[in-house]
């Protein structure tokens, strides 16, 4: 007997700001990440896969379904950011796998490299690499984002993609797969996220690139590309009275659920689902259809 999907919440929401990074417990109402509906069958079973900014928002969402597919995760995160960390671990042991919280800042190259050495350390592989961690802050012109806010962007969002890559490299076997967050904005560009948003499309073209180079050693390199999404991220970015519309502008008139989002993750970490297709951006945009 089917059932009715959960509902899903719309704007307007409660008019909230956090600082930086941002804690979903805090965040009302709370990020749907548990996906009910969801029927796992098995994919990716006796994996292992690394997953950064894996505490909360879509990289917690990927994490309980990548658990629920028969994997165990490691999950980096900012230091601040531990007390989602740990619910995230709870989440994950709640479906009979193992999760490692590795506490650092991918900014730093030495961090990046541990991720990965404590990671295979612990499980004895790497099958999935996740690069899911973000940095964003909204300045209402160029002129505004000083080189500090400049360097912080391209560290977090692309260097450390770079880095942990290419770390995790010499343990990727044929059949691994390689999976990056990008954006809308990455595709369509953001008046007001002019460094975010170039950060978003270097993703986008460095999976593309990725994918050529280690499709003959059988390593499938994707993206996800969303639109907006509820999770701590913007509310640590916006002032309180755009946290209460954000996502009403999309034509589904809300943003996503991480749990809408994390499904598409695990097609493509599943090679029996996509193993065909690498090098790929896929978008999810609440109806949008306009996205280059």
């Amino acid at each position: 007997m089917s059932r009715r999907p959960r509902r899903k919440p719309k704007p307007p929401f409660p008019r909230q700001h956090q600082r930086k990074p941002g804690l979903e417990k805090r965040l009302r109402p709370r990020p749907q990440y548990e996906a009910p509906d969801y029927a796992a069958a098995g994919k990716l079973a006796g994996r292992v896969a690394l997953i950064t900014g894996g505490d909360s928002g879509i990289g917690r969402a990927v994490a309980v379904l990548f658990a629920r597919e028969g994997a165990d995760v490691a999950l980096s995160y900012l230091p601040a950011e531990q007390a989602d960390a740990e619910e995230t671990r709870r989440a994950v042991e709640a479906h009979g796998r193992q999760a490692l919280l590795v506490p650092g800042d991918v900014t730093r190259p030495a961090v990046c490299r541990q991720l990965v050495d404590r990671t295979v350390r612990r499980f004895g592989r790497l099958d999935v690499l996740v690069n899911n961690a973000a940095f964003q802050q909204h300045r209402e012109s160029l002129e505004a984002i000083d080189d500090a806010q400049l360097e912080h962007t391209f560290r977090t969002n692309i260097f450390s993609i770079f880095r942990i890559t290419r770390a995790a490299l010499p343990h990727l076997q044929r059949g691994a797969a390689i999976i990056n967050t990008g954006s809308i904005t990455g595709l369509e560009g953001s008046a007001h996220l002019l460094d975010y948003s170039a950060t978003k499309g270097a993703i986008h073209t460095f999976t593309k690139s990725l994918a050529q180079a280690l499709v003959e050693r059988g390593i499938r390199v994707n993206c996800v590309a969303p639109g907006p999404v509820w999770t701590p991220l913007n509310p640590s970015d916006k002032p309180a009275d755009q946290v209460a519309t954000f996502g009403q502008k999309v034509p589904m008139a809300r943003p996503a659920q991480p749990e809408e989002i994390a499904p598409a993750f695990v097609f493509f970490a599943s090679e029996a689902d996509s193993g065909y297709i690498t090098g790929e951006v896929l978008t999810a945009l609440g109806g949008e259809t306009t996205a280059a």
